[in-house]
């Protein structure tokens, strides 16, 4: 009979504190509060979030009882069955809760879950996973500026009196980050890869450095018949608010950088895994910093209170 340990561990729930962050740096993005729309946009991508987790090891389970056979489904503590209708039973609510949220967030949600079925079922040992996993996680942050700012993000960056369009820069940074975490997790069981982790290292670098404001962020295309959007309201634009910003971005790349290095360093197995860990934990202050950026200062300090909340329930349950 499976415990609830066997399902924390099969859901991932310590990875579950990096998954508000994505719909709370989209609503930042916005330069709007969030409300009862927000809240149930960060529902919805919490139920996506676990649904992928469970048909990640659905999916999975032959290759894990030969690399991971002490994983919940090779060690038989819950049956594929399980898995796969705990996959399908939170894609609904996800999807159910998102249109709660109105029509965009749920065009958003629909986005967002056949990205995460097609990355579990047949994108993930392909050169797309890494794509695929870095679209999920913009398209969530994407759902949040949706549901807070009531309109689908533009190219234009008009998005709206809300600004939604604002927000296409913080996804696409916090997809960045995605991308160079799922490319070295792809031979974590087997390690051999120091290019790749050297390459996320770099990455990593820069995305603290566009975080912090140390390089210029671009700025989304419109039309020259386009207006200009508006500027975002910068609650808080003070020099402590500057600080904060560039604190976090520190605390990011500390917090993916030095197991990234080791990684690169050595490609061990083991300390490849650790820096897939440290890439995860690190998506917490990354949202954190994007939070900052948009002046959301008070969102910006709440997300990152969740970074020692993460951590300690991490060392009863394994984020990878």
């Amino acid at each position: 009979m499976s415990r609830p340990r066997d399902w924390a561990e099969l859901l991932r729930v310590s990875a579950l504190f990096t998954v508000p962050g994505d719909v709370l740096a989209g609503t930042a993005a916005t330069g709007r509060r969030p409300g009862a729309r927000t809240a149930c946009a960060a529902a919805a991508s919490l139920c996506l979030y676990q649904a992928g987790m469970a048909l990640n090891d659905w999916a999975d389970r032959e290759e894990d009882a030969r690399e991971r056979p002490q994983r919940v489904l090779p060690s038989g503590r819950i049956t594929p069955g399980q898995a796969l209708a705990a996959g399908i039973g939170l894609t609904a609510a996800g999807l159910g809760l998102a249109a709660v949220a109105g029509r965009t967030t749920a065009l958003c949600a629909a986005a967002l879950a056949g990205t995460v079925w097609a990355y579990d079922l047949r994108l993930k040992h392909t050169p797309a996973g890494p794509a695929a996993m870095a679209a999920a996680r913009g398209l969530d942050l994407l759902m949040g500026a949706a549901a807070t700012a009531g309109r689908p993000p533009t190219a234009t960056g008009a998005g709206g009196a809300g600004g939604a369009g604002r927000a296409l820069v913080p996804a696409a940074l916090l997809g960045a980050h995605t991308y160079a975490v799922t490319a070295v997790s792809r031979s974590e069981t087997r390690g051999g890869a120091p290019g790749t982790a050297a390459a996320a290292l770099g990455t990593t670098a820069v995305l603290g450095a566009l975080t912090a404001g140390l390089l210029p962020t671009p700025t989304p295309l419109r039309p020259r018949t386009a207006p200009a959007p508006a500027p975002v309201p910068v609650r808080g634009a003070s020099g402590g608010a500057r600080w904060l910003r560039a604190a976090l971005a520190g605390v990011y790349v500390a917090t993916a950088g030095r197991p990234l290095l080791h990684a690169a360093l050595n490609a061990s197995p083991p300390l490849t895994q650790k820096a897939v860990g440290g890439g995860i934990k690190a998506v917490i202050p990354l949202q954190a910093g994007l939070a900052a950026r948009s002046g959301a200062v008070a969102l910006a300090g709440a997300l990152a209170a969740l970074a020692p909340v993460a951590g300690r329930v991490a060392r009863k349950v394994s984020v990878t």
